[in-house]
C-alpha cells in the first residue's frame, strides 16, 4: 500500500514561513495526484494546494494561492509545500494525501491515501 510521510510542521510568528514535505511509498498506480490539505481547530478539513505527479498541474485554494507554492521532486518522490506570509488563520494540521487519475480536485473524498499530518501553529 502507499504510504505517506509528512514533516516540516511547527510554530512560527505571524509573516513567518515553514516548508512542509511528503514522502510517498509504495508505489500506486499512475498517473496520479497528490495534495495538501489542512484541518483547522473546529473546523472541517480543506483542500489547500493538489499537484498533478505525472503532468505537474498546480491548483490552489483561493486563501492560500498568493502566499503557498506546491511543487514535487519525482526522484524522490516527494511534494513540498512552501508557506509564506503565514497568518494565524493558517494554524492547522496539515495532511499529505495521495489519489490516483488525471484529475486533481481539492475534495478529500477524492482521496484514498492520507499521512498522520503535521501541526502548523502561527501565533
Amino acid at each position: 500500500d502507499v504510504q505517506l510521510v509528512e514533516s516540516g510542521g511547527g510554530s512560527v510568528k505571524a509573516g513567518g514561513s515553514l516548508t512542509l514535505s511528503c514522502v510517498a511509498s509504495g508505489g500506486g498506480m499512475k498517473p496520479q495526484c497528490m495534495g495538501w490539505f489542512g484541518k483547522a481547530p473546529g473546523k472541517e478539513r480543506e483542500g489547500v494546494a493538489p499537484i498533478s505527479t505525472d503532468y505537474g498541474s498546480t491548483y490552489y485554494a483561493d486563501s492560500v494561492r498568493t502566499r503557498f507554492t506546491i511543487s514535487q521532486d519525482n526522484a524522490r518522490n516527494t511534494v513540498y509545500l512552501q508557506m509564506n506570509n503565514l497568518t494565524p488563520e493558517d494554524t492547522a494540521m496539515y495532511y499529505c494525501a495521495l489519489k490516483n487519475g488525471v484529475t486533481c480536485p481539492q475534495d478529500e473524498e477524492a482521496y484514498s491515501f492520507w499521512g498522520q499530518g503535521t501541526q502548523v501553529t502561527v501565533s
